[in-house]
């Protein structure tokens, strides 16, 4: 007759150290598949799974991006011209005589003979003389004599959303340059300047030199409603001032 022991029995004459010379009881064929009855089963399968190579998941397959179409391209432009880049809506109202009643033998000596300024409209009046502007504007005129000038027209840029570009606004120029015959043209401000000249530089730029519209000798300064902003430019306008008067002072 076979004593037969099983591992619990087993165990307990090992630490006894009672020697066991019987064989051991076969395993049963699902802890051989699974080894979690085995004493440290679980535990040396987890050393076996740490001892193998770590194999990195494989990323997910990514879909190729679909090809994207060039973008189109606009055809090059043509810079615009200069008559473009500076032709403003505006119309030329008609122009007012500043210093009516004068008689026209007393017209200064080097004053020349007669003067045109062109201004930027500010404002619903047309009254030159308005507001501290106008006073401002007086003075200017009164320090080159020119209040005791009988042909001294002020002319007013206005703004007009029907006019298209600058040639209108040029024809007019040229209608009235010929109508008035002034021996030199004051563009006052910046707008008077660009649209006169159909130019986009500064102000700055177009001071200090004498330009030609239409045949007539012509001097950039800054306007009155500037100047009041920015009293400093004052000598600045002054010395356009006398660029002006040297056109039409006699040759000495």
């Amino acid at each position: 007759m076979t004593l037969q022991l099983d591992a619990r029995q087993r165990a307990m004459l090992e630490a006894m150290h009672i020697r066991v010379w019987l064989p051991e009881p076969p395993l049963a064929a699902d802890a051989i598949v699974s080894g979690a009855e085995r004493p440290g089963g679980t535990v040396a399968k987890s050393l076996l799974d740490a001892e193998k190579p770590a194999v990195p998941a494989r990323p997910p397959a990514v879909a190729p991006a679909p090809a994207l179409a060039p973008a189109p391209v606009a055809p090059p432009t043509a810079p615009p011209t200069v008559a473009a880049a500076g032709a403003t809506a505006y119309t030329l109202a008609p122009p007012q005589l500043l210093f009516a009643g004068l008689d026209p033998a007393q017209a200064p000596a080097g004053r020349g003979a007669g003067w045109l300024l062109v201004t930027e409209a500010h404002g619903p009046t047309q009254d030159p003389w308005a507001g501290d502007a106008g006073q401002l504007l007086a003075n200017m005129l009164r320090a080159m004599r020119l209040h005791q000038h009988p042909r001294v027209f002020r002319a007013c840029l206005e703004r007009n959303p029907q006019a298209v570009g600058g040639a209108g606004l040029q024809a007019d120029l040229a209608t009235l340059l010929a109508e008035l015959q002034p021996s030199v043209v004051l563009a006052m401000g910046r707008v008077a300047a660009q649209a006169l000249l159909q130019r986009r530089d500064p102000l700055g730029q177009l001071r200090g030199q004498v330009h030609q519209l239409h045949g007539v000798p012509l001097v950039v300064t800054f306007d009155a409603p500037y100047l009041l902003r920015a009293p400093a430019d004052k000598a600045r306008a002054w010395a356009d001032l006398c660029l002006a008067l040297e056109l039409v002072a006699p040759a000495a």
